[in-house]
């Protein structure tokens, strides 16, 4: 089976090298050459590869953008990022943006050969120097997604100071004084903030409360 392959690349020079080196390859068509992401994009829709080798920076439309659409509009179609930047944040851009394979330009002839025959299976492919900032990001993310929300995200403004006071002990009467409000308007309160946060009674409110940093 032939894999049919786009090159989208800004440097002629390097996109010959590699057209060169593909065609040696009998199970490889190289159907088409951009210089640019709307290029890319344009050839891509008329020419329907399988693999796309996309370089990141690039005049007009940039490798991740063009990733992203392409995605959107190809979903079939597998881009591998080719590039001369290995900075955690085009990596990631890349890869988010849709991308299987991040390889930089530096890549071995084999090792580049045997990634797009992997992509082409279904596999995806990083370059090794880049796997530990990839994990490292990954459980970055895994961690923050964990965490609490924002107090903020959940409670009203006015729930917050009636929940402060509980954490200082304060009654419903002596929280009322404060906040100038009737006691059955911190009773109700009460029930909202014990609502939102998944507790039985104040002292646990007061405990979330610190968990969630308000004191």
């Amino acid at each position: 089976m032939t894999i049919k392959i786009l090159l989208a690349d800004d440097q002629s020079l390097f996109r010959e090298g590699l057209r060169l080196l593909l065609s040696t390859q009998p199970d490889f068509e190289v159907v088409g050459e951009a210089t640019n992401g709307e290029e890319a994009l344009r050839l891509a829709a008329r020419l329907r590869p399988q693999i796309v080798l996309m370089d990141m920076r690039m005049p007009l439309l940039d490798g991740v953008e063009a990733t992203r659409r392409l995605r959107e509009t190809q979903p079939d179609c597998r881009v591998i990022v080719l590039t001369t930047f290995d900075e955690d944040e085009l990596v990631f851009e890349g890869l988010r943006a849709g991308a299987v394979g991040y390889l930089l330009k530096a890549v071995s002839a084999p090792r580049l050969l045997e990634a797009i025959r992997a992509v082409a299976r279904g596999e995806s492919i990083l370059e090794p120097s880049l796997t530990s900032k990839v994990v490292a990001e990954f459980a970055r993310l895994a961690n923050q997604a964990s965490r609490p929300p924002a107090l903020e995200s959940l409670l009203s403004e006015r729930e917050i100071e009636v929940l402060r006071l509980v954490t200082k002990g304060a009654t419903n009467r002596e929280i009322a004084a404060t906040l100038f409000i009737a006691e059955g308007t911190v009773r109700n309160h009460l029930t909202n903030i014990l609502g939102k946060l998944g507790v039985s009674d104040r002292t646990q409110a007061a405990v979330k409360a610190k968990e969630l940093g308000l004191v």
